[in-house]
């Protein structure tokens, strides 16, 4: 794989030619950025931005722009900053424009046709799709159990996806007997070279046994039967090692500065 040609390819794909990720979202080309427009329970922020060259103060009004846009529409937003975007100062930038960084990620990614899928799930467990309300509500408990966070957001969007248009989302839970212990998804971009994964999470008491593993191996297959090229994945620091094992390999970083409206 190169790297730098790899990376490229995902800016063009899946930032600057960013589509919708959901029923009812919007993506605007706005003056130095593209955007999404979601709804309150939806996702909205900035996906990828071209300010390098700009003199400082034209940075800080792109900057100033985009709070006053989401401010006006009542929306919290993230400014989805990745290791290579320029000016090399963006995050103390907006730090100082009032957005929090949550914690640092890493974009990883692999080629579909180099990855070793051949994890399964470990005796007892059965990975199960995700079709309906009733499997959502499982996916909801797990997220919730495996990350300590709301997950109305992530209920919001998967029914409204699983509604409107299933093809653009593989999800999955895994069962141990009745019991929901982990659970993860796929977002699939019509006309893109990635397929995402996102959500990966198992429950405390569950982990260590392999069922991620086998949830990113049952994911893998499913995009490269689907005709996908490479596999992308915003990897925390506790499943970047797994991700690695399995060929994903570490292209730059990235961080969610958030802006609450005050």
């Amino acid at each position: 794989m190169d790297h730098a040609e790899v990376l490229a390819q995902f800016d063009r794909d899946m930032r600057e030619g960013a589509r919708p990720d959901g029923p009812g979202a919007v993506v605007e080309h706005a003056e130095g950025v593209v955007r999404q427009i979601g709804s309150e329970q939806g996702w909205n922020g900035v996906l990828w931005s071209q300010l390098s060259g700009l003199a400082e103060a034209d940075v800080d009004a792109v900057i100033t722009d985009q709070v006053r846009y989401f401010t006006g529409l009542g929306r919290e937003f993230e400014w989805k900053l990745y290791g290579h975007d320029r000016p090399a100062d963006l995050g103390g930038r907006l730090r100082g424009a009032g957005f929090t960084p949550e914690p640092e990620e890493t974009l990883m990614i692999a080629e579909c046709g180099e990855l070793r899928l051949d994890a399964e799930p470990p005796e007892g467990i059965e990975l199960r799709p995700v079709t309906d309300r009733a499997g959502v509500d499982l996916m909801v408990d797990v997220h919730e159990q495996a990350f300590g966070t709301d997950s109305s957001q992530l209920r919001h969007q998967l029914l409204a996806q699983l509604d409107a248009d299933p093809d653009t989302v593989v999800a999955v839970v895994a069962l141990a007997g009745d019991v929901p212990v982990s659970s993860a998804r796929m977002e699939l971009t019509p006309g893109a070279g990635f397929a995402g994964l996102w959500g990966g999470g198992t429950v405390p008491t569950w982990r260590g046994r392999g069922i991620y593993r086998a949830l990113v191996a049952h994911r893998a297959r499913i995009a490269a039967d689907r005709g996908y090229r490479y596999l992308q994945v915003d990897a925390s620091d506790q499943s970047r090692p797994i991700l690695g094992r399995l060929g994903f390999v570490p292209l730059t970083t990235t961080t969610p500065y958030v802006y609450a409206p005050r």
